[in-house]
């Protein structure tokens, strides 16, 4: 019965720092896409205000606004990773870890879609010149910002998901 006792106590602490480290991986990327945000607003405030040609200004509105979109989704994010208790049952621990995985690859998918609509916005330009100069900025802005989330959602995936394997091991007690 003490044996049975210590096992649960070792599983428990085990799953309490296996969430304790997806936390602060999840504390990490929103960091990190915070940073991606703040200096592409104050990059593309300064361009957007003294960009000489149409078209530049156009680009730096769309990073300015995207970007914008990126704080207020990294801020919560960190926030919640950083206050978010890490005492959770088996059960929950794997609802969270699942859920994690699927928002990060779910998030890949919309970045192909915003890098395809990018190049449908340069493609119109090319029979509305009226708007070329905008069209054109605009869709270098949306591949340039769906091309990073690309890259960081596919990473974010990638290391949840190798991290995931762990509290697989902790279920088949070979940890």
């Amino acid at each position: 019965f003490t044996l049975f006792l210590a096992t649960i106590a070792v599983q428990a602490q085990d799953l309490n720092a296996f969430n304790q480290a997806r936390l602060k991986r999840d504390q990490g990327l929103m960091l990190s896409l915070g940073t991606w945000a703040v200096g592409n607003i104050t990059a593309g405030s300064i361009g957007w205000a003294t960009a000489p040609q149409p078209e530049l200004k156009a680009f730096h509105q769309m990073n300015v606004m995207w970007n914008a979109v990126n704080l207020g989704l990294a801020v919560p994010g960190y926030l919640r990773a950083r206050n978010t208790k890490a005492v959770l049952s088996l059960s929950q621990t794997l609802s969270e870890q699942q859920k994690t995985e699927r928002i990060f690859l779910l998030n890949t998918g919309l970045d192909v879609a915003y890098i395809t609509a990018g190049f449908l916005l340069r493609s119109m330009a090319l029979n509305q010149q009226a708007k070329a100069d905008q069209l054109n900025g605009f869709g270098k802005g949306l591949i340039l910002q769906g091309s990073f989330l690309f890259a960081f959602d596919l990473t974010a995936f990638a290391l949840h998901h190798r991290h995931g394997k762990q509290v697989l091991r902790l279920v088949d007690g070979k940890e």
